[in-house]
């Protein structure tokens, strides 16, 4: 009965992330923590190309926890996380962009404990300087305050 609620539980959370599932590519990671059972805690850095600008990459490195738990996707990942993104071409805003409000628009999700937490990245518009900003946060708050990073892309010319 117990390996039943088990099962029930784990697609239940599978059922709920796939809709808001982004996916990025794993460039590579680096273990932290040595676990005897179950995979280590690792630093892993992905990378994601931002779906509505064409020529922006992002560079993602956030830490992914191991041992039994993480190993079958029951453990909660910390809150740290950091970015880096760099045009690669260029770089064309749509009015779609331009116009987005002040909150800004998510361009990445991934989720970080079974149900409830997420690591974000949201997109901003800077059209005084010309440049596009990614935020980072886990939406779980850590001591009252939430994890973030910043990274700037200003539009030059290609």
């Amino acid at each position: 009965m117990r390996c039943s609620r088990l099962k029930n539980i784990a697609l239940t959370a599978l059922l709920l992330a796939l809709p808001s599932m982004t996916f990025a590519e794993e460039i590579g990671s680096v273990d932290t923590v040595f676990k005897i059972f179950g995979p280590d805690h690792k630093i892993v850095v992905e990378a994601f190309d931002d779906p509505d600008v064409e020529n922006v990459t992002c560079y993602l490195s956030r830490s992914k926890t191991g041992g039994i738990k993480g190993g079958l996707g029951l453990a909660e990942d910390t809150s740290d996380a950091a970015i880096s993104c760099q045009q690669v071409g260029p770089i064309e805003l749509s009015d779609r962009v331009k116009r987005k409000p002040t909150k800004g628009q998510v361009v990445f999700q991934k989720r970080t404990s079974l149900v409830f937490k997420k690591l974000q990245v949201v997109r901003f518009y800077d059209p005084k300087r010309n440049a596009l900003i990614y935020l980072t946060y886990s939406d779980k708050m850590i001591d009252g305050s939430p994890k973030n990073a910043l990274s700037a892309v200003p539009i030059m010319p290609w």
